[in-house]
């Protein structure tokens, strides 16, 4: 497994000002899909790369993967610039794909083989059934491709996409399809790899995984990142936060001194507790509470909900459409 090096970058991935356009035809427009996008991502990290359908994603993690020419800007992967150096640049960046592309007369062990092979490694620098066992396939490296189930195909585009070792590993969409018990297994898998050394790329839907896995997160929209910061500091870009006051008895109305406050937003729930949203920024929870005190409500718990990354992605969003 490649593994961080005095020799290795501070970067792992570096795009500037990327962009990409492509011609008119069909009777379609011209579409400019990437805006001048810049990433710079640190070596050994999990690196979330988010954005609604038709953001460039899909574009950018082609260009990386040598399957879109670019229009112009630059890319370095592993310190290896795209243009300069093509060949040892794409030798330092496994994808996988989001779509299952397996040729179904291959073995995984067949497969496996094949993919070090055009990376040029040798026989005995090969890692087939290791990999193979370690992803959860070693009872099937023997069966033809077409037999494996979903997400047995899944975890062989992995192995496919580690045969030769890349520092770096773009998961496009990895559990897309995928129950629970292997999406947990997968990234299970992931964080080891991570802690060998190898820097990941992510994209996904599934925004509490991003949450969960990443620890910086970029998002891009129409082409262009709107942000790209630690998680912790783009967690906390919303301001709001909200809290439930359980009452030791059910409430029939919002005390009217929360009512009255239009700083503050307070629904009562279906079991006679208060949800209180509000600005960290321009109120606090100490006050609150004194106020529901002071109204005669006798306090039986409080839970608070942080902002979560999906209400983080949607405001970011919303603010880049208005």
């Amino acid at each position: 497994m490649s593994t961080a090096t005095p020799e290795a970058p501070t970067y792992a991935l570096e795009i500037r000002d990327l962009r990409k356009t492509y011609a008119a035809r069909g009777g379609e427009a011209e579409k400019e899909a990437l805006k001048g996008a810049n990433l710079m991502v640190p070596r050994g990290s999990i690196y979330g790369l988010l954005g609604p359908n038709g953001a460039g994603k899909s574009t950018l993690i082609n260009i990386l993967a040598g399957l879109v020419n670019k229009t112009s800007g630059s890319v370095s992967i592993w310190g290896f610039d795209q243009d300069t150096n093509p060949r040892m640049s794409r030798a330092s960046i496994g994808v996988v794909p989001q779509e299952l592309h397996l040729d179904p007369f291959f073995t995984p062990r067949e497969a496996m083989e094949i993919q070090a092979g055009l990376y040029g490694v040798p026989p005995a620098g090969r890692r087939t059934e290791a990999l193979l066992t370690a992803l959860g396939l070693g009872d099937k490296m023997h069966v033809g491709a077409r037999s494996l189930s979903g997400g047995m195909k899944r975890r062989l585009l992995i192995g496919k996409a580690l045969a030769h070792s890349p520092p770096v590993l773009i998961l496009d969409e990895p559990t897309a399809g995928v129950d629970i018990d292997l999406r947990r297994q997968l990234w299970d898998y992931v964080r080891e790899l991570n802690n060998e050394g190898v820097t990941v790329i992510l994209t996904t839907h599934y925004l509490e995984e991003a949450e969960e896995m990443c620890d910086r997160i970029a998002i891009i929209n129409h082409g262009e990142v709107i942000a790209d910061e630690p998680k912790a500091a783009l967690m906390g870009r919303l301001d709001s936060k909200t809290v439930t006051i359980v009452p030791a008895s059910p409430l029939g109305t919002v005390p009217a001194m929360l009512a009255e406050r239009t700083d503050v937003s307070t629904i009562l729930t279906p079991t006679g507790a208060l949800a209180i949203t509000y600005s960290r920024s321009n109120a606090s929870l100490g006050v609150l509470l004194d106020l529901i005190i002071s109204a005669g409500v006798e306090i039986r718990d409080v839970t608070t909900a942080e902002p979560s990354l999906e209400g983080v992605f949607l405001d970011l969003i919303h603010r880049d459409e208005a």
